[in-house]
């Protein structure tokens, strides 16, 4: 599943080629039900003749403002990519969205595993959707010192507290693995047993992580595409993630994997040695 890296860059490559065009209507909807909760007719309805104002990203959500001020939230899930076409370019199989703009180009959904949704907020909605998530980790106000709130008190184990929304927006499964190994933690340790060294050092990491897989497009093990339709390169730069079997970067001890909570998790058992607690 895209991740924030991957999501930011949707939305950076997004809004460099459509930000200011106007909504003309769609030329294909064949999945419904990625629409939550609105027909295809409805939709159509609200978003043609309206020009996109600005595209953004929150947590995992593309968001398109419109000028109507609804906000068109697209969230890729598995599979979803949203790349923009000129006008000859044929729709591939799993385009099951195509949007139209005012100058011939088009927006395609790409959704091979159909998990994909689209919502039409208004601003109460877009308010709700906001509040759902937890602070975003590459903002200037999240400190060392919003993470230990997050952790304090908190029995959770540390690699599925970082995969929570609620907590902390844009985390998942690959950029945690890799966070967790940089600063040098077990991903079963309770996220209250973290001291203030190990929570300073996983905030670093958390930071520093992100920050590359953006200045590297993003990770493309499958499906990822950005708005232009090219593969991200962070997968060449793992230091984890997908790495069992292979030698620690760091000590050259066999990485390990293991499954918490339905994930695969990749880990160094010398470098992220699990405390007795």
């Amino acid at each position: 599943m895209p991740e924030l890296p991957e999501v930011e860059i949707a939305a950076r490559s997004l809004a460099s080629q459509v930000t200011g065009r106007t909504i003309v209507g769609l030329e294909r909807l064949d999945w419904e039900r990625m629409l939550e909760p609105l027909s295809a007719e409805a939709f159509a309805a609200m978003i043609s003749g309206q020009c996109i104002m600005q595209v953004a990203r929150r947590a995992k959500w593309v968001l398109l403002h419109l000028a109507n001020d609804l906000t068109m939230a697209i969230h890729l899930r598995m599979s979803g990519n949203l790349t923009v076409h000129d006008p000859a370019e044929p729709a591939r199989t799993h385009v099951h969205l195509i949007i139209c703009l005012d100058d011939g180009r088009r927006i395609f959904f790409d959704d091979e595993r159909k998990f994909g949704r689209v919502r039409l907020l208004d601003p109460a909605g877009l308010g709700a959707l906001d509040a759902a998530h937890g602070p975003e980790p590459l903002e200037e106000t999240f400190t060392a010192a919003t993470l230990a709130h997050i952790l304090a008190g908190r029995r959770t184990k540390i690699k599925p507290l970082l995969l929570d929304q609620r907590l902390i927006a844009g985390m998942g499964n690959i950029y945690a693995s890799e966070a967790l190994w940089l600063a040098r933690l077990h991903p079963l340790m309770p996220a209250v047993a973290i001291d203030a060294n190990g929570v300073a050092a996983l905030h670093q990491a958390i930071r520093d992580i992100l920050t590359q897989a953006i200045q590297h497009e993003g990770s493309s093990l499958r499906n990822y595409r950005n708005g232009y339709g090219r593969r991200g390169q962070q997968q060449d730069y793992f230091l984890v993630y997908d790495r069992a079997g292979q030698p620690c970067q760091r000590c050259g001890t066999t990485i390990e994997r293991v499954v918490i909570a339905q994930r695969s998790t990749f880990f160094c058992p010398v470098c992220q040695l699990l405390p007795e607690l």
